[in-house]
């Protein structure tokens, strides 16, 4: 568990029991790696929330957390049992610079202004002047 003092992260305490198990399956997938290849592997979709209850698929966190995400890459061979090939056959990626911390409130002003004009459902939020939030 992490608290956020003195304009740095600092740990808190113990973290909290570990949150169900999720993982997000890329919308494309699966596809040959010629066709990952062609554009920017997006997560858009994907959704995160604090929320232990939730039953839509979302990725759930524990709030004040910090969070490494991995990238796994699965080659699947059409003419074996997919499943169990599947858990033998597969490569994770970790990128350092992905780890972040899971928080209710953002800290920073220039965030919260960034995941407003990013969030498509934050209109009411672009048309009126940040001072008032």
């Amino acid at each position: 568990r992490y608290a956020f003092h003195s304009s740095s992260w600092l740990v808190a305490g113990k973290a909290d029991p570990a949150t169900p198990g999720r993982v997000h399956y890329h919308p494309d997938s699966p596809a040959k790696g010629a066709q990952w290849m062609k554009q920017i592997v997006s997560f858009d979709k994907l959704k995160l929330t604090n929320n232990l209850l939730d039953d839509n698929g979302h990725i759930i966190l524990n709030s004040m957390h910090r969070y490494q995400p991995r990238f796994h890459v699965v080659y699947v061979d059409p003419r074996k049992d997919s499943e169990k090939y599947a858990e033998e056959n597969f490569k994770t990626f970790v990128f350092e610079e992905t780890r972040f911390t899971a928080v209710t409130a953002y800290q920073n002003h220039r965030i919260t202004q960034l995941k407003i004009a990013s969030n498509p459902f934050a209109k009411g939020f672009r048309d009126c002047d940040p001072e008032d939030w």
